[in-house]
């Protein structure tokens, strides 16, 4: 087996966030998610770096029956468990169809905002000779921006395609991607992006 230097990161692009419909949780997040284009931007990188051979991990809040196994017990988390919300194998926690794994691309389920706690990505990553991970999804200032402290806190360079993110409210995305995401790696857009 050949080991990747760089991974795609697909992070949150789930029913309950991304599509207007009857599992939608987060209508201001989807409404920005349509409004910037942010799934059909997200499935040409995607396509990108399949057709490179790039390594592609989904990750999605995703929880067990029990919700023992999320880690973020904040009352705001709450609601999941009361209102049996985003299991593991409910259509809402399921990846939109446009970016649904294909075979071979792992998904890690998270039970908090960073996918890197309580889930063995950053081991999938260490394990397949990742040193730079990509970076999109939703919102960018809480998954994204988790994903990017801690994946460069943990070693790896980090690079966040900024048209690939959005935010409850633009004002959310801009500060993100103007201000704190430049601290933990570097922002680009999906043109600029190279597999």
């Amino acid at each position: 087996m050949t080991t990747a230097t760089k991974a795609l990161l697909m992070l949150d692009y789930q029913v309950a966030l991304c599509e207007e419909g009857p599992h939608l949780r987060m209508p201001p997040l989807a409404a920005q998610i349509a409004e910037r284009g942010v799934l059909a931007t997200a499935e040409r990188v995607l396509a990108a770096a399949r057709a490179a051979g790039t390594l592609v991990v989904h990750v999605r809040l995703a929880f067990d029956p029990s919700y023992r196994l999320r880690t973020n017990r904040l009352p705001r988390f709450g609601p999941y468990e009361e209102q049996r919300a985003m299991l593991a194998g409910s259509p809402e926690a399921r990846i939109v169809e446009a970016l649904a794994p294909i075979d071979g691309e792992p998904v890690v389920d998270k039970g908090c905002v960073d996918p890197f706690v309580g889930t063995p990505l950053r081991d999938v990553l260490a394990a397949e000779g990742v040193t730079e991970v990509v970076l999109g999804g939703v919102a960018t200032n809480l998954v994204v921006e988790s994903a990017a402290r801690h994946a460069s806190d943990s070693g790896l360079q980090v690079t966040v395609v900024e048209d690939m993110c959005a935010s409850f409210r633009p004002e959310f995305h801009a500060f993100s991607v103007t201000n704190m995401l430049p601290l933990f790696g570097s922002v680009t857009g999906s043109a600029e992006l190279a597999f």
